[in-house]
């Protein structure tokens, strides 16, 4: 009965692959976590007092669909000052993903291609399929870094939109000025909508470049839920040419109607937190894991978020990461959920250095461990 209701839109993609680790990682005594994809740090203390404020105040009504006011003005004035753009306006989104939702409500037709990059996050290839799109995917491998001709050559007259992500997930790629000035350029220049997810700006280790720089029809896409440690309030915004958020916010209004009001209030008193100690600790980590790994693992060049995809060095990568979890306790995620291939995996390093240090003394075990 089940499979006779479902829509067409349900066969079109699977549950996340990550999920399906979290569940394996479940059963297991003291794993050895590498997968999450959220800051191991806590909300900072400015933001849990003004939760706290905010539930005393009673602020458990709506606020207005393109947010608080008082986010609004604070968000709105860093962008101001920016880009000095009069166009480009600010709201609040129900956390990045949301964004991403509306983005594709309000500008995506059925049968439009769309072009995402190799390896990518898991919604961006779902969701095109969700609204019936197109994926187009453009391989990145080994290095990881955006070919502005290759982006070129992909363009066809079905071209919508390009959605792109720096510093990445998973990769911790961080996109040079050149990679990211010409796909800023050659959007503008083929009149096509360029999506910028920058979930992950603040954990970049060289100078963080914005194709809103560039191009100033760009969306850009950002929130709180990992550079302050916010993600279970789903408080994200975006900012863009005005007639294209006005349009995203209508689609705003019929489905998540605002984001959670005591979490946008705790989000602007986070506001004035000094997070720079978590990103320098990220950046340790990561230098940890490199100094660890490097003479045995490809690990690319992560130098961002905080993730890194190496090459599996022996087997596929599904087979690689089964052998991690089953023997080794090690919780790890297959590259094939982030891509078209499956030789690489994900590595988050948003964990304990005690699970760090336990997780590369796993992997240099794993990595001559073959049969």
């Amino acid at each position: 009965m089940l499979d006779s209701w479902l829509s067409a839109r349900s066969r079109t993609f699977s549950s996340s692959g990550i999920r399906k680790v979290f569940d394996l990682g479940a059963k297991l005594e003291n794993p050895i976590n590498l997968s999450i994809g959220q800051p191991d740090f806590d909300m900072p203390e400015e933001a849990h007092q003004g939760a706290i404020e905010a539930i005393k105040a009673g602020k458990s009504s709506y606020t207005p669909t393109q947010g608080a006011k008082l986010l609004i003005d604070r968000i709105q004035a860093d962008v101001d000052a920016k880009y000095h753009d009069s166009d480009r306006k600010a709201f609040i989104t129900s956390g990045t993903s949301g964004g991403l939702l509306l983005v594709a409500l309000a500008f995506v037709n059925p049968g439009d291609e769309v072009i995402i990059f190799d390896p990518y996050f898991v919604m961006y290839e779902a969701l095109m399929k969700m609204i019936g799109a197109v994926p187009v995917c453009i391989n990145t491998y080994p290095d990881f870094k955006y070919d502005v001709q290759k982006v070129a050559d992909a363009i066809t007259p079905k071209t919508k939109m390009i959605i792109y992500n720096s510093p990445a997930n998973p990769t911790g790629h961080v996109a040079t000025r050149e990679e990211v000035e010409g796909i800023a350029k050659l959007a503008a220049e083929k009149n096509v909508i360029l999506v910028s997810d920058e979930i992950y700006r603040c954990f970049s280790n060289g100078e963080f470049y914005s194709p809103a720089q560039f191009n100033s029809q760009v969306i850009v896409l950002d929130g709180f839920s990992k550079s302050h440690g916010m993600p279970g309030w789903r408080v994200g915004y975006a900012h863009g040419p005005s007639e294209m958020i006005q349009n995203m916010l209508k689609f705003q209004q019929y489905t998540f109607v605002c984001a959670p009001h005591v979490g946008q209030l705790a989000a602007l008193k986070a506001l004035d937190a000094d997070m720079s100690s978590h990103f320098e600790a990220y950046r340790q980590k990561r230098d940890m894991l490199i100094d660890g790994l490097s003479d045995l693992y490809d690990l690319g060049n992560p130098q961002g978020a905080f993730y890194m995809f190496p090459k599996a060095p022996w087997g596929t990568a599904t087979q690689f990461v089964e052998k991690a979890i089953t023997k080794y306790k090690l919780l790890v995620i297959p590259g094939n959920v982030f891509s078209r291939q499956d030789t690489n995996f994900r590595l988050s390093y948003a964990s304990s250095v005690e699970t760090i240090e336990r997780g590369i003394d796993a992997l240099r075990k794993l990595a001559k461990d073959p049969d």
